[in-house]
């Protein structure tokens, strides 16, 4: 609803005779009522026709604040529409009716309403700026410029002009003439931090919207702003939004200044120091300072337990850091405060598979399938955990859905690490041909990935086959981490592959001193290699302590066929 007072002591007193009847010589005078009184004595020609007007215009708004409490809110605008027509000097009302026109997008009607207040040779910077800003919304643009033009005539001190011609030649794609308009506006003297503000806005507008121009509107806003922050602005609205612009523009370090001292000179703020807390989690994320971020939340937290958002956040930074158990706890109750939280489910399940929680894992995302659309993370989580689970065909099924989703929405989702994920799984089937071909894929996205050329080559040489390139994949993955056990042993395995038991047998043994606790496998491929090289005793001790780390009836078998 309107502020009633805003007509009345524009009006005067003769609206008020009209609702209270005759006033007494000793009722009080409001000041607009003195001025109204002085004019009235000293009265003109034409004045019988502006004190009709006053007249109409009171019978206007009266009829339209009762329309407007019988719920009228249409019927309401139009008498206020007419009030202000018939007042152009009340131009509270007139900025009031406009503004509810383009609201309900007839900005035609705004633009009546405007004129005749605009034309006034006391018509205020407002008003013109307003009349600007209609014309341009009717596509007016001389006319839009003039009025701003003289808006900014009027009140060289207020922004709203300059911000009128602003997003006139932006929109109009003259960009160079909307950065003449900024430094205009930027060399005015005496200029309130307010102002500058608004002004750094605009700047930092134009660099997002014309990349071409970014550092120089953004040297610009930090300049303003700078000017701004000089002024020691006191209010705490104020020096927040100076924050978040400095950090808009790239100066994180002096955003996060004044938002750590806002906590400290407005803690009786809640939604300042929510706010701030809020900006602070994310610079810290930004320059990946968690232990500050995770302070921050936390304080937020502990203002508010039931704030989902922030359980979920230091949820992430807990993930981050490898900090599952941590992760499970925030995400569960992110979930219990809020079930609609999509991403939170994904990464539950996340954390669960990390635990080795398989099956809660599972029933997470079964929650998660129950009450979203099929997605990526849904399937490709999925598949991961029936990989865990030792259940191939599962995981198969769900990672070629992963995939399908993938092809069609986001296709970069299908990386070298998601065909590792499914090669793997089709291999563990016993697919090797898929295994072969999804590998073989993973490795044109990667082909430096070396687990994938390791896992690829030993693959072959289990099986017999294509075993000198099977040599040459393990042997890369060798150069790129020269250190690591699986990968001397694969190159034992191969070079054993081939007949070469005495060069095996090296590789075969730097795996074995590298591996801690003892690996099954390795010593069951050096029994094998001891074997080829004649030397049963040490071949005995070799699959004795494979068995000792792992039963195995197949490296039994082969020491049963050695005591024949």
């Amino acid at each position: 609803m309107f502020r009633r007072f805003s007509f009345w002591t524009t009006v005067g007193a003769l609206p008020l005779l009209l609702v209270a009847g005759c006033r007494t010589a000793s009722a009080p005078d409001s000041q607009a009522q003195k001025s109204y009184h002085r004019g009235n004595a000293r009265r003109q020609p034409g004045s019988d026709a502006a004190l009709e007007s006053l007249a109409e215009a009171h019978a206007h708004y009266a009829a339209g604040v009762i329309h407007e409490l019988d719920d009228q809110p249409e019927a309401a605008l139009k008498e206020y529409a007419l009030a202000a027509i018939k007042d152009p000097n009340n131009e509270a009302l007139v900025l009031e009716v406009s503004r509810r026109f383009l609201q309900n997008k007839q900005p035609e009607k705004a633009l009546e309403v405007l004129i005749r207040a605009a034309a006034r040779p006391n018509a205020s910077a407002a008003v013109l700026a307003r009349l600007g800003f209609v014309y341009s919304q009717l596509g007016k643009l001389d006319q839009a410029v003039s009025a701003s033009r003289a808006a900014v005539r009027k009140a060289p001190g207020a922004l709203v002009g300059y911000q009128n011609l602003f997003v006139i030649y932006l929109q109009s794609k003259h960009p160079q003439e909307a950065l003449k308009i900024l430094d205009e506006a930027a060399h005015q003297p005496r200029l309130d931090a307010e102002f500058l503000i608004g002004l750094a806005e605009l700047y930092a507008n134009l660099g997002l919207q014309v990349p071409a121009q970014r550092k120089a509107a953004n040297a610009q806003a930090l300049a303003a702003l700078n000017r701004a922050e000089a002024l020691h602005p006191a209010n705490p609205a104020l020096r927040l939004k100076l924050a978040d612009d400095y950090n808009l523009v790239g100066d994180a370090t002096r955003s996060a200044e004044i938002y750590r001292d806002l906590l400290k000179t407005a803690p009786e703020l809640p939604v300042v120091r929510d706010r701030v807390r809020a900006r602070l989690a994310d610079i810290y994320l930004r320059g990946s300072d968690h232990k500050a971020a995770a302070e921050q939340l936390e304080n937020i937290l502990a203002d508010d337990p039931t704030n989902a958002q922030a359980c979920y956040s230091l949820a992430s930074l807990a993930l981050d850091d490898k900090q599952f158990e941590k992760a499970e706890g925030y995400l569960e109750k992110a979930l219990l405060l809020n079930p609609e939280l999509s991403p939170a489910y994904y990464d539950l399940a996340r954390a669960q598979i990390a635990l080795k929680k398989i099956s809660a894992a599972l029933a997470t995302l079964e929650k998660a399938r129950a009450k979203f659309p099929s997605n990526f993370a849904l399937e490709y989580l999925s598949g991961i955990a029936f990989s865990q689970q030792k259940a191939y065909p599962e995981a198969v099924q769900h990672y070629t859905a992963a995939e399908v989703i993938a092809q069609a929405t986001e296709p970069k989702w299908l990386d070298e690490s998601f065909y590792f994920q499914l090669g793997a799984a089709y291999e563990r089937k016993g697919d090797y041909a898929e295994a072969e071909k999804t590998f073989e894929k993973c490795l044109q996205l990667a082909p430096d990935f070396a687990e994938a050329l390791n896992y690829l080559g030993y693959m072959w040489a289990e099986r017999g086959l294509h075993l000198d390139r099977a040599r040459e994949m393990i042997e890369k993955a060798l150069k790129i981490e020269p250190k690591n056990a699986a990968y001397l042993d694969s190159l034992g395995w191969v070079l054993f592959k081939l007949n070469q038991p005495t060069q095996a047998l090296d590789y075969l043994l730097q795996a074995a001193k590298l591996t801690d606790p003892p690996d099954a496998t390795i010593y069951e491929h050096l029994g094998d290699t001891y074997v080829a090289l004649g030397q049963a005793g040490k071949a005995r001790d070799a699959w004795q302590k494979s068995l000792s780390v792992e039963p195995n009836d197949l490296v039994r078998k082969k020491m049963d066929d050695l005591k024949r």
